[in-house]
């Protein structure tokens, strides 16, 4: 590269262009989280996510202009990671974004100023492209800018028209491309040739929105869109052959080399590619867990795992054995921790989680190991592909890994039988490719043109005059609704809660002239408040004035709930640990459920001291100060935000001084003491490092406790002992049960020896050996075991299989054979583990005593005549 562009950091990259931008009026805005407030998408897969509903029009901008350097999340093209130099799962995108403000001819020219004067570009190193009908842009570059003819290249819709939908917002883009290779000249350009060329910035023109049809329409706000990726800025101006030679990532690679005990520069190609995934998803899986997502087996939770696993299958693949995810991880912290401060923050949530995903995967992987073991067994001639890819997809073992223990058995794997079901799973996930949905959906956004945004008075009011804008039944406009009917309503002010924030609907009605509508809940759909209801008595109509009034009991008490979810939140931090934090929360009339990231149960004395913690807030009677402030200031005074949350410039914060500030938009009690009380029900785990409590406060503390003492009462009349003296009751009943069980199951035991003693006369010869195969009704397992052993002792040298059905849908097996049995090549517990499968289950043990289970007694029949024909075949 000629000296004239300049050797920048990846930070200095992102601070550069950020800079530039807010130099030409653009508020520079944080990164959103990777869990986007768009439930339609699992990740923040783009810059321009966030500002989704801007671009529709949902939502107007307090600004026309912004820019961004936005984390993003994609795994659509996972398995090019490490093989090509530029994919990636995380990578950041440097954006500037225009809302109805300046359009083409500015953001080219300030995307060239940029590339040329600021990164030092050399002009003759760059070629565009632009949407082949896309005569303006072309016309700009060529007389605006002065790019020669021969470095623009129209290129076709699959290119250069952006869509990310089969309809909604779209429009042409201007691609800038860097020239590795000018020296080869400008005849036939060929941008695909990665070899050469590499995009680094994308300038989408948001003109037009697309029907079901495929027809364009102008939009009425033209919209910039540009996206420059940080990573391919870096590697051209550090000057290093792939993205992952770069300082945002290559330290992350060498900390993983140095573990592995190899040296990147001098390693082979495989080891190469380790060692980049390693450091891509290692960046990935940080940002990630630091925004709050945990491992799991759905969603973003299961995106997490699968990166997670794949890091650790690489290391061990480099020559890693123990837990290293951790350690590494270190570096990717410092890395990010100047541009995005959470990591640090959230530094030991990162570390715990990916510790205990790794530990769990090393014993997958051992699961992997012992399969493949059993395949190899078998003595096949050749590892199948249906076999090699079960490893790899269910287990996680790797093909390479799978190849290396099958050579030293001097075996080959059916690379192409693996590559056709590696095929089908990549055509399932296309079918299920993540795309940005920017489709206008809902009953509503037909009529958005003539709907105002609803006015919400509930703060203040809990009954207030409102008109009804629309009418929906059945989803679809109507002009009125007769009594009976389920609707739907739109109004234009409403002193109804709408669902948000984890706290569900207000409940009330509708009233006017001889009309009642029961409203059961309500929902918030963009700025518009959804009632949904029952007219009970006239008929509705659209554009009719009404009076809407809330339950006030309903409202109470979800404000106590409400509240003491914000104490509760408070307890746990200055009792358990201050790194919790909320990651998610219902709040019901009834009860409420608040979700925390914690790596371990809670102990009975922590959950004593929480509830005691909250209940002593409460009789303390701190008074609600609440006030609408900027968003910079409610964090500087402390107040407590859900990460991941979108939030305004000019926020809602709810202060109980000394105990709880939050930010928040629920209603709330102006007083913790009218709360009246809190009471923790249960604690448990809904997911890798996530706990769950569920509690009830105020009004919902009685009706539980109400529950509970009728439940009291009829056990103390039941067992006429006192309340108090119950458990012990309980426990002695228990005792008594458990040991009449051991008499039964002894009796039982007696029974099924005496039974089986009238099987010595069925025993039937087959060479040297006796076998017995029989059913023996209503057997538990352990005397199963003692009747097998005993005719086995009777027998001497042979065989005993017995089978029973001690209740509906179980099946027992067992399995007993003599020492010259198993030195005919018969092991009890291979042998009674594939009768097992005939009714449904499995199981094994010793070569000479096996039991296994099943579930279907109806094949119990077959699984023992499969036996006998078995053991016939092997000792005759």
């Amino acid at each position: 590269m000629p000296p004239t562009a300049q050797s920048l950091t990846g930070s200095q990259i992102r601070q550069k262009f950020l800079d530039f931008f807010a130099e030409r009026g653009h508020k520079v805005l944080p990164s959103a989280s990777l869990v986007p407030e768009d439930p339609t998408v699992l990740l923040t897969i783009a810059g321009m996510l966030p500002f989704k509903p801007i671009f529709l029009g949902q939502r107007t901008s307090e600004f026309r202009r912004a820019t961004t350097s936005q984390k993003c999340v994609r795994t659509n093209d996972i398995e090019n990671v490490g093989r090509t130099a530029r994919h990636h799962t995380f990578f950041e995108m440097l954006g500037n974004f225009s809302f109805g403000d300046y359009f083409k001819e500015q953001a080219i020219a300030w995307g060239w100023e940029l590339s040329t004067q600021v990164f030092g570009l050399p002009p003759e190193r760059l070629v565009v492209s632009v949407f082949r009908e896309d005569d303006e842009a072309y016309s700009i570059w060529r007389d605006r800018i002065g790019v020669p003819e021969t470095r623009i290249k129209r290129m076709g819709e699959e290119d250069n028209f952006w869509a990310s939908g089969p309809t909604g917002p779209c429009g042409p883009c201007s691609e800038i491309y860097y020239d590795f290779h000018p020296e080869r000249g400008d005849q036939n350009i060929d941008l695909e040739d990665g070899s050469r060329f590499i995009e680094f910035y994308n300038l989408v023109f948001m003109q037009y929105n697309r029907d079901a049809t495929g027809n364009l329409t102008p939009l009425q706000n033209k919209n910039i869109d540009t996206g420059m990726g940080l990573e391919r800025m870096a590697q051209i101006l550090q000057r290093v052959p792939n993205n992952y030679e770069t300082d945002l990532i290559f330290p992350i690679i060498k900390t993983a080399a140095d573990i592995a005990g190899t040296d990147y520069a001098q390693s082979g190609e495989q080891t190469k590619i380790s060692l980049k995934v390693i450091g891509d998803h290692i960046r990935a899986v940080v940002h990630m867990i630091a925004d709050d997502i945990r491992a799991s087996n759905i969603g973003r939770g299961y995106v997490l795992r699968r990166l997670i696993r794949r890091v650790v299958r690489h290391g061990r693949l480099i020559g890693i054995s123990g837990l290293f995810t951790a350690q590494v991880a270190e570096t990717a912290i410092a890395l990010a921790e100047s541009a995005y401060p959470n990591v640090r923050n959230q530094e030991a949530a990162i570390k715990a989680e990916l510790e205990r995903e790794e530990t769990r995967f090393l014993k997958t992987l051992e699961r992997g190991e012992k399969l493949l073991a059993e395949i190899l067994a078998k003595k096949p001639e050749q590892i199948s592909g249906v076999d090699a890819f079960t490893l790899y997809d269910t287990y996680g073992f790797p093909l390479e890994l799978t190849q290396e223990i099958a050579a030293e058995g001097g075996l080959t794997v059916d690379v192409a039988g693996f590559d056709a079901e590696m095929k089908k799973q990549v055509e399932r996930a296309k079918e299920a490719h993540e795309t940005i949905d920017l489709t206008v959906q809902g009953s509503l956004d037909k009529l958005a043109e003539h709907i105002h945004s609803t006015e919400f008075v509930g703060y203040s009011e809990l009954s207030a005059g409102a008109r009804v804008e629309v009418l929906l039944l059945d989803g679809q406009p109507a002009e009125e609704a007769e009594a009976g009917t389920e609707i739907r309503a739109v109004l234009d002010r409403t002193p109804f809660y709408a669902e948000s924030g984890g706290q569900i609907g207000d409940r009330g009605y509708l009233s006017g002239d001889n009309l009642l509508v029961r409203i059961e809940d309500v929902k918030k759909e963009s700025d518009f408040f959804v009632h949904f209801g029952r007219v009970e008595r006239g008929v509705l109509r659209a554009g009719d004035t009404v009076t809407a009034v809330t339950d006030q009991s309903c409202r109470r008490r979800v404000q106590a709930n409400h509240t003491a979810t914000h104490l509760l939140q408070a307890a746990l931090k200055k009792i358990v640990s201050d790194s919790i934090s909320q990651a998610g929360s219902l709040v019901a009339f009834d009860r409420l459920r608040f979700d925390f990231n914690c790596p371990r149960p809670l102990t009975a004395l922590e959950l004593e001291q929480v509830e005691e913690q909250v209940n002593s807030w409460i009789a303390e009677g701190a008074s609600a100060q609440i006030a609408e402030m900027p968003l910079a200031e409610a964090k500087a005074k402390g107040a407590i935000a859900m990460f991941g949350e979108k939030y305004a410039d000019v926020v809602r914060v709810v202060d109980y001084p000394g105990v709880s500030m939050e930010l928040c938009g629920g209603t709330h009690v102006g007083n913790t003491a009218e709360i009246g009380a809190f009471k923790i029900i249960s604690e448990t785990g809904v997911a890798s490092g996530v706990r769950r409590i569920e509690a009830v406060a105020g009004p919902s503390v009685l009706d539980y406790l109400n529950v509970r003492d009728k439940v009291v009462r009829e056990l103390s009349d039941r067992f006429k002992v006192k309340p108090e003296e119950i458990p012990d009751r309980i426990a002695g009943l228990q005792a008594e049960l458990k040991a009449a069980q051991k008499q039964l199951e002894a009796v039982k035991a007696e029974l099924a020896v005496a039974k089986s003693d009238q099987l010595l006369a069925t025993a039937e010869p087959v060479g040297d050996f006796k076998i017995i195969v029989a059913q023996l009704e209503d057997v538990g397992a352990e005397a199963l075991k003692t009747a097998a052993e005993r005719l086995l002792q009777k027998l001497g040298s042979g065989a005993v299989v017995l089978g029973s059905v001690p209740e509906p849908e179980k099946v027992n097996f067992i399995a007993c054979f003599s020492p010259d049995v198993n030195k005919k090549g018969l092991q009890a517990g291979k042998f009674i583990g594939g009768i097992a499968k005939i009714c449904g289950g499995g199981g094994g043990g010793r070569p000479n005593m096996a039991q296994a289970g099943g579930r279907d007694p109806s094949k119990l029949k077959d699984a023992l005549e499969s036996a006998r024909t078995q053991l016939v075949e092997g000792l005759g």
